[in-house]
């Protein structure tokens, strides 16, 4: 749940952020870890696993930052589900 400030929900920032076989999980501030294939964005899905692994927290944990790649996603953008590209499936 969101803590409140004031009257204004204020919405989880990253803690940390990191790569594991290309995907990217994101510690909040309310305890969860959130997780997403890097194939959701183009360039992180044309990105190499060195690239990716060069991963910064901005805005005080409101956005994930690829300076090589220059890829900038927020936080809040990723619990909201707004990706790029869908889900590839594997076939059976």
């Amino acid at each position: 749940m969101n803590s409140i400030k004031g009257d204004e929900p204020v919405e989880p920032a990253a803690l940390r952020a990191w790569v594991e076989k290309r995907m990217v999980f994101v510690e909040l501030t309310d305890g969860r870890v959130v997780g997403f294939p890097a194939e959701r964005f183009r360039r992180l899905a044309d990105a190499t696993d060195e690239q990716l692994q060069e991963l910064t927290l901005r805005l005080n944990g409101y956005a994930l930052r690829w300076e090589l790649l220059d890829e900038d996603i927020t936080v809040p953008g990723i619990l909201a589900g707004h990706f790029q590209l869908p889900i590839f499936r594997m076939a059976a």
